[in-house]
């Protein structure tokens, strides 16, 4: 079966230059929280638990037999920014580019430079053998194998890029289309591990997991909501899309008409004194 997924398989990309390197990442490793004490423990090879990973092990190989599932984990598999606008930029709706969308190509950079410290103690800290060298078989991505072969697989780092990744893009356009869109493109990038081969199921559940943590973090940091509501503007700016979902308490506020009404309660459209309310806030004219 394996020999004929390759059969099947086209041939792997070359890998791209990505530029989240250049990116400024909003925390340090020091001031996340480890994942390790967060997640739980990985399957112990051999257990009830693990018979599940096994299965979704086989999953992936039959996949590699659907030539254009296969050649979307190939590119899946190339862990940069690039990939990400790539990949995810028709669902988007827009182009992101450094010099036509500049706000949005630079929150997505900052984004994508936070990723790899969320997750790299907790590999380290468990050390899971990945499928490929616990079987002794190869993958679809094979001048990546020997990479990897001895760095632990749990939680997938290539699931928390492109998780946080569709978070964060969906949070930029907040049409329901694009967010559906974009989830279910995010959830599938990290398919794409276990369809290579590269990792278990259970590690991309944590990646997914270590993915929330860390955008649940970077949405309350002040540098980040400034640069999503220029984001969003400069969205709605290329897009002609002006569609605002509220997010709580940070979330950018349109303008809305004034309304002014009497103490009566009645509306009035003069300067009678009471009570006006603009953008939910209401005030008292005297």
């Amino acid at each position: 079966m394996t020999a004929a997924a390759f059969m099947f398989c086209c041939a792997a990309n070359v890998q791209a230059a990505g530029d989240e390197k250049n990116g400024h990442a909003y925390f340090t490793k020091a001031e996340l929280p480890n994942m390790a004490n967060i997640l739980p423990v990985p399957p112990e090879f051999e257990s009830a638990r693990f018979v599940a990973d096994q299965s979704q092990y086989l999953w992936g190989k039959l996949m590699r037999l659907d030539e254009a599932r296969c050649a979307q984990a190939q590119r899946d598999a190339v862990y940069s920014m690039q990939t990400i606008i790539d990949e995810f930029g028709g669902i988007f709706g827009l182009e992101i580019t450094k010099e036509g969308t500049p706000e949005i190509y630079s929150i997505l950079q900052d984004v994508c430079a936070s990723c790899d410290s969320i997750y790299s103690d907790a590999k380290a800290h468990f050390a899971r053998k990945r499928p490929y060298a616990y079987y002794n078989e190869g993958t679809i991505v094979p001048e990546k194998e020997e990479k990897h072969r001895n760095e632990g697989s749990y939680p997938s780092g290539h699931t928390v890029l492109g998780w946080t990744s569709a978070l964060l893009l969906a949070d930029i356009n907040q049409s329901r289309e694009a967010m559906e869109g974009l989830l279910a493109r995010g959830y599938e990038f990290g398919q794409s591990r276990v369809i290579a081969g590269y990792h278990w199921q259970s590690d991309v559940d944590a990646g997914r997991m270590a993915g929330n943590v860390l955008y649940q973090l970077i949405r309350n940091h002040e540098r980040f909501i400034e640069q999503l509501a220029k984001a969003r503007a400069e969205f709605a700016e290329k897009t002609g899309n002006t569609t605002r979902v509220s997010d709580g308490p940070h979330a950018q506020q349109q303008n809305s008409p004034a309304r002014v009404y009497r103490l009566d309660g009645t509306p009035a459209n003069d300067d009678s004194h009471g009570i006006l309310i603009q953008n939910d806030k209401k005030f008292v004219r005297k």
